[in-house]
């Protein structure tokens, strides 16, 4: 009964920054949503501007949980410019926390607003989020043959028109690298031996059609590609067995003492124009992916293991960028809760809000 006692607390770590992040998401689609209305006969350009320092308020409190509540610590290692830019983020996936990684370094540039991701077509069925995200500047797309290179392009020129900074996430990969899932690995490594590419350990066969469809649309908009290297340290096994990467649950309760981030950022005069040549310039660069995750993972020397081969800088985030966030949006949640009339337009939203969202994004992509 003590031990249920003590662990019971460990694995309730998650529940505050659960119900504070998913507990304000109405607050904060209330917000937005009378932003929306105000700015309709404003150029776009202005309804942008606003709705990226919406949104970095909200992504703030969020990187609040995962950076300073956790006390993980970010090893940044490669070149992270200090300033804003255009970009395309490129990074391997293995858990839901890769998301969160793409805040982290965004914020460190204060480009936070401006991050916009490339997503799954079944997320947007997601509460309140799904359509969202659709209007922040997220592109949904299917895979394979379902894969909708017009209206992927048609979203992205939108965006140039009305002047949006962009800080577009994409994994190439298509799906999560999972250990516990040995088939769709083997089914990678098969495709990449028949394709005549480089068998691939601790990555997936890249997918190019999303990559080169946003960098040849914004080709001229760009300021460079962010190529994004993640490690998860703690997620080898007693045999040196790669285990699965952390949830989101499991990094807010501490699970994940260190992560590390290797960028390197590529020049788009570097980057192939035709899609062949851009797929196998992309196959390179999870080839490089994949020796330094070898490195980090499988270095047979054991004070090589758990770090990247290169200079690496301990990241801090500082509460004042994430802390008035947090209070903000906490406070406003709570006046709206404390009021009578307050929790009915809060459960409004949520009903209402998810079904208008679900009704939109049945209709435009």
């Amino acid at each position: 009964m003590l031990l249920s006692l003590v662990l019971h607390p460990y694995s309730m770590r998650y529940v505050l920054p659960a119900a504070v992040m998913m507990g304000t998401a109405p607050t904060y689609v209330l917000a937005w949503g009378a932003w929306r209305l105000l700015s309709a006969l404003l150029p776009a350009r202005f309804y942008r501007e606003v709705d990226d320092r919406l949104y970095t308020i909200y992504q703030s409190m969020v990187l609040f949980f995962f950076e300073n509540y956790t006390g993980v610590q970010v090893i940044i290692y490669g070149d992270l410019p200090k300033n804003k830019e255009n970009v395309i983020y490129l990074s391997n996936h293995q858990c839901t926390v890769d998301w969160i990684i793409a805040d982290m370094l965004a914020i460190r540039q204060n480009a936070l607003g401006h991050v916009r991701y490339v997503l799954k077509d079944g997320l947007k069925w997601l509460p309140l989020y799904g359509w969202y995200f659709s209007q922040h500047g997220g592109v949904y797309v299917k895979r394979s043959a379902k894969f909708n290179e017009k209206e992927m392009r048609e979203k992205l020129r939108a965006q140039m028109k009305a002047e949006t900074p962009m800080y577009l996430v994409i994994f190439p990969e298509g799906t999560r690298y999972n250990p516990e899932i040995p088939k769709v690995i083997a089914d990678s490594q098969s495709f990449a031996e028949k394709e005549g590419l480089a068998i691939l350990k601790h990555v997936l066969t890249p997918r190019v059609k999303a990559t080169h469809v946003a960098i040849d649309t914004m080709k001229d908009y760009l300021d460079a590609v962010y190529d994004v290297t993640v490690a998860y340290e703690g997620t080898v096994d007693h045999k040196g067995q790669r285990k699965l990467a952390p949830s989101m649950t499991e990094f807010l309760c501490k699970e994940c003492p260190r992560v590390h981030i290797f960028i390197d950022r590529i020049e788009l005069k570097d980057i192939p124009e035709e899609q062949m040549y851009m797929r196998r310039w992309l196959h390179e660069r999870f080839e490089i992916k994949d020796k330094l995750l070898i490195e980090f993972y499988d270095a047979k020397d054991s004070k090589r293991r758990n770090k990247f081969p290169e200079k690496s800088v301990h990241s801090k985030l500082s509460l004042k960028k994430t802390l008035p966030s947090l209070l903000f949006l906490g406070g406003l949640t709570a006046s709206m809760l404390l009021t009578e009339s307050g929790r009915k337009l809060y459960v409004k939203t949520w009903i209402y809000g998810t079904l208008i969202g679900c009704l939109w994004v049945s209709i435009k992509p």
